[in-house]
């Protein structure tokens, strides 16, 4: 189990100190239905969901991932398999017995991870702009090397590029200015001990054991994890449907509204299912 410190900051968000040892800032909106868990992309903090978040009225539950955002910070490496366990712990923290699990990138992952360790707890899977597997490692490993070698500012330019559209970024310039940010404020080590995580990453065998629904978003523009691999983990799934929004990476902030409207609309879905079922 876990202690939660008493150091609610201003936004609501609290620190909880969990078993394991990890030390994470997480956030909970009050709500009514089934609530939703959201799961944080590489060198992102719980920031990247605010938009989706205040278009849904339901309960959720959202935090920094260990050595992102407000979170503790992380050396050495961790797995998959560890963000899925800290996952299931702020869960447990949380009071969310069950849930819909909405994940992006590396969150996705995340989200198969947890999926395989306790399906029980998973009312459903939401998949965005992710993939089950993130070759090649060894460009995971230069990236972490960069980040410990130098900071992340040299990462910025190019992570900005690919998460958001230069068509997105002209428009919104205090939006893209926030993101720029987000990621240079990820701490080096955090962001080095997930880049293992991705470089390590083979969920396949995770999400085809999976018997629930799924809701894969891709992105138009995301060359990152290209609607391509969308379809492929479309095709392992066993129910599985596919949307795909104009966006770069980080569809959640780019194409909010739509990506609100989809999971809302699916977890509507999995609700009035369970009413019949």
């Amino acid at each position: 189990m876990m202690d939660q410190r008493a150091d609610e900051t201003a936004d609501g968000g609290t620190t909880m100190d969990l078993a394991s040892g990890q030390s994470l800032y997480v956030h909970v909106s009050d709500g009514d239905g089934m609530p939703v868990l959201f799961l944080n992309s590489l060198a992102a903090d719980l920031g990247m969901w605010d938009g989706v978040r205040a278009r849904m009225a339901r309960r959720s539950v959202a935090f920094d991932a260990r050595g992102h955002g407000r979170s503790g910070i992380e050396r050495g490496e961790c797995s998959v398999d560890d963000l899925a366990c800290d996952a299931l712990d702020v869960m447990d923290a949380t009071g969310l017995d069950r849930a819909v699990l909405c994940g992006l990138s590396l969150g996705g992952a995340t989200a198969m991870a947890l999926a395989a360790k306790a399906p029980e707890r998973v009312a459903g899977l939401v998949l965005a702009n992710t993939a089950v597997s993130f070759p090649p490692a060894q460009m995971w490993h230069d990236r972490a090397a960069t980040a410990l070698s130098g900071g992340l500012p040299e990462l910025v330019g190019p992570t900005l590029d690919r998460w958001l559209t230069e068509a997105y970024r002209a428009a919104n310039p205090a939006t893209a200015d926030r993101v720029r940010a987000m990621i240079a404020g990820t701490s080096p080590e955090g962001y080095a001990a997930c880049c293992a995580a991705l470089a390590a990453a083979d969920l396949g065998p995770a999400l085809a054991a999976y018997p629930g629904p799924v809701l894969l978003i891709a992105g138009a523009h995301d060359a990152s994890t290209p609607v391509a691999r969308a379809e492929q983990m479309q095709a392992l799934a066993a129910h599985a449907d596919l949307v795909v929004l104009d966006a770069a990476h980080i569809s959640s902030i780019e194409a909010e509204a739509a990506f609100a409207d989809r999971l809302e609309a699916f977890v509507k879905t999995l609700e009035k299912d369970h009413a019949h079922g």
